[in-house]
């Protein structure tokens, strides 16, 4: 998901290529699963991606508890959260919300980490906002082709993921790309129907796995989530995932979006979830999720948006409902796997005397007072 408008204000190395990838035995066979990486399976994970935590505190917002200031990981913790997430960009410009480089994701992984919670890294492979719209590869890679871009993959995801370890941030879970349902490192990257464009994405892929591997050695065991942005969608979530399979791409977690404007109803998500967790036999973690809590315009139009969902208002007790309603929909989720919800952007709020773009989705208001829905995790 492309986000976030007017907020103030790596490196690249080689190593092997992961190389063309072996189709499964048979088409459409569930996923692979690599057991020695499963960890804490019976965690069900909750919170957010809180990517935009430390530039909106240098631009000196506040968050508010029960009308008094307090540091908003204290804030997420006391709510029942146990999982943030952060996303990662290869050079960004530093402007707007692209500010999330590999010394800011550090720093804020560190603190994360310190603070007690699971972190997830989000790798967007990009300078800028990967989504199902937006693939863009990287400025310093644009000119390589596919065995290059392979190895480039693999060890900046291994430098990164070691990097964050020794920093104090090593993530537990590592997402292979963002939204990735249209591909990713486009034009490369980006499969269409053909065969020779699915191969190219799944050895992407399985280069960014690797890297995660190369970097997991003598550590703890790292997850690998692959995400879908379609929570809503069963049969596009199967097409991609069984393209998966065919390649023999092997990961442990699968992650959706859901946002009610795009991708339909609570059924709609309870349906895709169910389906999904039959075929691959694989956890699944709504990796964004959001709803209003007052009137907003939808992403990219100027429509005003007052029940993003029938019976579920843009209002705090309507944005509480919605995301308690969620959490259920999720934990009943068949095979016990609905593994956990993260919200999009819960901290964005207004700091610097300005109001931040998607701040009406947060789980704080502009004032940075935490809002009803917060302690949807906790109950």
């Amino acid at each position: 998901m492309r986000q976030i408008v007017g907020l103030i204000l790596l490196g690249l190395a080689t190593a092997a290529c992961a190389g063309t990838v072996a189709p499964a035995a048979e088409p459409h066979a569930s996923v692979p699963s690599d057991a020695d990486r499963a960890t804490d399976e019976a965690v069900f994970l909750k919170g957010g991606d809180v990517s935009l935590l430390r530039a909106i505190e240098q631009a000196g917002g506040v968050w508010r508890e029960d009308g008094r200031p307090k540091d908003p990981l204290a804030i997420f913790r006391d709510a029942g959260c146990n999982t943030l997430r952060l996303r990662l960009f290869h050079t960004p410009n530093g402007r707007g919300g692209v500010v999330n480089d590999l010394a800011y994701t550090k720093a804020l992984g560190r603190r994360i980490k310190r603070a007690g919670f699971r972190l997830l890294l989000d790798f967007h492979y990009s300078d800028t906002w990967a989504d199902p719209g937006h693939q863009i590869t990287p400025a310093a890679w644009k000119d390589l082709d596919l065995p290059a871009l392979c190895q480039a993959v693999r060890t900046y995801t291994r430098d990164a993921v070691l990097a964050l370890d020794k920093a104090g941030a090593r993530p537990d879970i590592v997402q292979v790309g963002n939204e990735i349902g249209h591909g990713l490192l486009w034009p490369t990257g980006k499969p269409g129907n053909s065969d020779e464009g699915w191969r190219r994405l799944a050895d992407l892929v399985h280069a960014g796995i690797r890297g995660t591997g190369d970097a997991e050695a003598g550590g703890p065991p790292i997850q690998v989530m692959i995400h879908h942005q379609a929570g809503g969608n069963p049969g596009a979530v199967r097409w991609f995932f069984d393209h998966l399979a065919e390649r023999g791409v092997r990961f442990d977690l699968i992650g959706l979006s859901y946002y009610p404007w795009w991708h339909g109803t609570l059924e709609d998500l309870r349906q895709t979830l169910a389906a999904t967790a039959r075929r691959y036999d694989k956890d699944i973690v709504l990796v964004e999720t959001a709803t209003l809590y007052k009137p907003g315009r939808e992403h990219g139009r100027d429509t005003i948006l007052r029940e993003p969902l029938p019976g579920y208002p843009a209002s705090p007790a309507g944005q509480k409902a919605f995301l308690e309603e969620v959490l259920r929909i999720v934990r009943a989720t068949p095979g016990g796997h609905g593994r956990g919800v993260l919200w999009w952007a819960p901290e964005v709020i207004a700091a610097g005397g300005r109001t931040r773009g998607y701040q009406d989705r947060a789980l704080f208001d502009a004032d940075g007072h935490a809002l009803p829905a917060l302690s949807a995790f906790k109950e």
